[in-house]
């Protein structure tokens, strides 16, 4: 037991000494996670910060003013045109110039005096969805606070409900409180399953697998001294994405680094496994990272990352049960922002422990297969 410890500890030197001899390994290790950490986060956003805006204000009251100054005061919207007639919309539109036109009816002002209501008309440019729901939402709450001060300035009652929204772990509705924590699930796997890949083709490549092969390694210690250190970059490279969140972003870290470790752990044995499995059936490195690549896409797409699964066709939910990303992204998630702890957390690593021993048994039976 003692010889096959030293043996697999020797192996694993070997792997890490490859892997740090190798500027563009290196650099992958340590700075692709904090660039693509900081990339989305600043670029794959879904929050509106500069949204352009033409009023249409056929009233010309004080009312009206005092709506659009809200609008321009939100910190959301800025104003670039204001406009005379109504067939100079949708070439605005059109150009994508601006994003909404507000139009305000000839008798704003005299409605909310009477108490009868006054329309407002907002047009979008729905050809980004997400973007122009986002920008109506806005203008819905700017509408809505306008309601609220015109009532009380001019002694009216208020409404008899009013909805006071409060979200929990995000309390500003940040798209990069959701995305960076997934990204630290995301980026781990896709680095830990290529250098798996990698790690047996380079052996072919150069000419090396041969004569490990005639040294006293068996399968399996063959099989963890690829895996291991292929687990402790990963084990980095998650590291530096939590520091990117935390120190670069500052996004509160709410639960504790001992749990989220243990499932990243649990995940990354699944990670391995799968590119333990890639590396098996690919004869070069070339064929490890297209294959890599190839089943990367999916589970990035069908991992939550972007879209929710709930949203997702029923088929296409079953099929993201095998998705360990879509665990490991869901665990970040609670951990880092919920502050949920191992209890909690039991319906996300199951199925990854269930994901781990299944990859790393294929891998081992394809290894074994081959070797022989």
């Amino acid at each position: 037991m003692l010889a096959s410890l030293r043996r697999i500890l020797a192996l694993i030197r070997k792997e890490i000494l490859a892997v740090l001899k190798d500027p563009r390994t290196r650099n992958m290790m340590m700075i692709q996670p904090v660039l693509q950490c900081v990339l989305f986060g600043y670029a794959a956003t879904l929050d509106l910060n500069n949204a352009p805006y033409a009023a249409f204000d056929r009233d010309r009251s004080a009312a009206s003013s005092a709506l659009l100054a809200k609008l321009d005061g939100s910190g959301v919207f800025h104003r670039i045109a204001n406009l005379t007639r109504a067939a100079d919309m949708a070439p605005l539109i059109d150009t994508r110039r601006a994003l909404i036109v507000v139009q305000i009816d000839p008798n704003f002002q005299r409605n909310l005096s009477a108490g009868r209501d006054a329309p407002v008309q907002v047009i979008a440019d729905g050809r980004n969805s997400n973007t122009a729901g986002s920008a109506l939402g806005y203008v819905g709450a700017v509408v809505d606070s306008f309601n609220s001060d015109w009532r009380r300035d001019h002694g009216l009652p208020q409404p008899p409900v009013k909805v006071v929204p409060r979200a929990w772990y995000n309390a500003n509705l940040e798209t990069r409180w959701n995305l960076i924590p997934a990204l630290v699930g995301t980026i781990t796997m896709m680095s830990t399953m290529m250098l798996a890949a990698l790690s047996v083709a380079r052996e072919r490549e150069e000419g090396t697998f041969d004569q490990l092969l005639v040294t006293p390694f068996t399968p399996v210690e063959i099989m963890a001294g690829k895996a291991i250190p292929a687990m402790l970059i990963g084990v980095v490279q998650a590291t530096n994405a939590l520091l990117v969140a935390q120190l670069w972003f500052r996004i509160p870290f709410a639960g504790s680094y001992v749990t989220l470790y243990v499932g990243l752990i649990l995940f990354l044995l699944a990670a391995v496994g799968l590119g333990l499995f890639v590396s098996s059936i690919a004869a070069t490195m070339q064929q490890a990272m297209l294959y890599a690549f190839v089943l990367m896409m999916p589970f990035s797409l069908l991992s939550g990352l972007t879209t929710p699964i709930s949203s997702m066709p029923p088929l296409i939910q079953d099929f993201t049960l095998i998705n360990p990303l879509r665990y490991a992204i869901d665990l970040v998630h609670r951990v880092y922002l919920e502050g949920a702890g191992l209890d909690r957390l039991i319906p996300d690593l199951w199925p990854m422990a269930i994901i781990a021993a299944a990859n790393l048994t294929a891998a081992a039976w394809m290894f074994r297969n081959r070797l022989e």
